[in-house]
């Protein structure tokens, strides 16, 4: 083995380094022919069924509007019953020809496989998966007191997207169906202060990677990877070090500085857009995947920058850091928020 492995590491290196660049130019020529006949005819989803999970605000409730407007039938989960019956009627006035209202936790397997089956039940077909749940923290990793007390992460970030889909794998078969599946930029590019929540996007990115490999064309998937955009989270809503979940906008003017967030509306329509031209990636806002580019060939830069803007001294809070001071000394952030994170005001039903 030893020789094998010396001889895989003189020959097989260079090797597979030349066939990749001869490879590249027709490969993406290929892609790039691909992408432009998608785009000239998308897929029509008129009258067809889509489940959609975490719908009761943020980029889920915009991706149910987004859904209505070409005609989708709905399936709507979240926790909270009240939000939920507000986006369906609106989704209704905007052009859903149904919208089936099923409150559900995606942290339960139990309950993922009863909204599935309530929604094929009901519709007899199940044509998009949109797992959409997701839940954040901002604190150092040295502040928690406890590490069990973020479990709540990982069982709705990741088995929130896992359960559903083992559910309606079957019924996306028969429909040739498509998973829409929303992680974080955070998956490939960890922010300081979110390490729990980096770690569970970055178990969803590689989940439906391996997914796609296995199930192969039976069922189309498009990862999705937003970056800072409006919704609950950027408000502020997050679990602090305790395991809390509180509002917290001091904490979020340090943790997104002086960086843009892009609407949810926008985050939205780019992603339905998305998957129905069968894309496999989706990271939005566009400009966001040049920090992949820094994180891939220089990654000590982008760490550099973000320990020199977001991190303060031990027992400093979060509130001390640079980005906060740099974002108030401006007064940015009346320009690059949108105007539904300046009040800390939440959805409670």
């Amino acid at each position: 083995m030893d020789i094998i492995t010396t001889l895989m590491n003189l020959i097989g290196t260079p090797t597979l380094l030349m066939t990749l660049f001869f490879m590249l130019p027709p490969f993406y020529f290929f892609k790039l022919s691909l992408s432009f006949l998608s785009s000239l005819f998308p897929e029509d989803v008129t009258n067809k069924v889509v489940l959609i999970t975490g719908a009761s605000s943020g980029i889920g409730e915009q991706l149910a509007y987004q859904y209505a407007k070409r005609g989708a039938a709905l399936s709507l989960v979240a926790r909270r019953e009240g939000s939920l019956r507000e986006v369906a009627e609106r989704a209704r006035d905007i052009g859903a020809p149904e919208v089936l209202v099923i409150p559900g936790d995606v942290s339960m397997q139990e309950d993922c496989h009863r909204f599935v089956e309530a929604t094929v039940n009901h519709y007899g077909r199940l044509d998009h998966l949109v797992t959409n749940a997701g839940i954040a923290h901002v604190c150092a990793f040295e502040e928690v007191p406890d590490v069990t007390n973020f479990t709540p992460i990982m069982d709705v970030n990741f088995w929130g997207s896992v359960f559903p889909t083992h559910a309606a794998i079957p019924y996306l078969r028969r429909t040739g169906g498509k998973i829409l599946a929303t992680a974080s930029s955070s998956g490939w590019n960890p922010y300081p202060r979110m390490s729990f929540y980096s770690a569970a996007n970055a178990a969803v990115i590689n989940f439906f990677e391996t997914l796609r490999v296995e199930i192969g064309d039976a069922v189309g998937i498009t990862i999705a990877t937003p970056g800072w955009v409006e919704s609950e989270m950027t408000k502020g809503k997050v679990l602090s070090e305790h395991g809390n979940t509180h509002v917290d906008q001091e904490t979020r003017d340090a943790q997104i500085g002086v960086m843009p967030v892009e609407y949810a509306e926008n985050c939205a329509k780019a992603m339905v857009d998305a998957v129905c031209r069968g894309d496999r990636y989706l990271t939005i806002p566009t400009w966001f995947r040049v920090i992949y580019l820094w994180r891939v060939f220089a990654p000590e830069v982008p760490e550099w920058c973000y320990r020199m803007l977001y991190m303060t001294q031990p027992g400093h809070p979060a509130s001390e850091a640079p980005s906060k001071k740099m974002l108030d000394a401006t007064g940015a952030k009346h320009v690059l928020y949108p105007s539904s994170l300046q009040t800390p005001e939440i959805k409670k039903e």
